[in-house]
């Protein structure tokens, strides 16, 4: 495989749903809840997407404070994913129709002005994930040899 921006490789077992993961010297797992017939050996794969949103939103926000001198002095970020009907959607009953929702909400500590939370905001909804997800991924999917 060609080299991208970043490399990740995934490697699961045909007798469940734990999967390594390795990206870089890092290596962790995922799994899926015991409920859904994982082992619950690791985060579920939209617990990790939504966990990097989550951390690249906290990361910009600190990178911003620290080049403003914004007195932020730490960030939290709360995340929920969601798959909802599509409101408008004439075939509802197809799982087709579901749209996926991902909520955030953000918790500033420090002594900041209305003016910086507000700034604040603006600034975590252009953090590169966010851009990523909001505009869209061109997927390209083929078998290896």
């Amino acid at each position: 495989m060609e080299k991208g921006l970043f490399s990740v490789v995934t490697k699961t077992s045909t007798t469940g749903f734990k999967t390594k993961i390795t990206t870089g010297k890092h290596k962790f797992y995922a799994d899926e809840p015991k409920e859904v017939g994982g082992s619950d050996a690791g985060p579920s794969p939209y617990e990790i997407l939504i966990s990097a949103l989550g951390a690249c939103t906290g990361m910009t926000l600190s990178m911003y404070a620290r080049r403003k001198s914004i007195p932020l002095k730490s960030i939290t970020v709360y995340l929920r994913h969601d798959k909802v009907y599509a409101e408008d959607c004439a075939e509802a009953d197809k799982p087709t129709s579901k749209i996926d929702d991902i909520h955030l909400e953000i918790e500033l500590a420090g002594k900041l002005t209305n003016e910086q939370r507000k700034k604040l905001l603006d600034i975590a909804n252009k953090c590169p994930v966010h851009k990523t997800l909001a505009n869209g991924v061109n997927l390209k999917t083929k078998l290896r040899e």
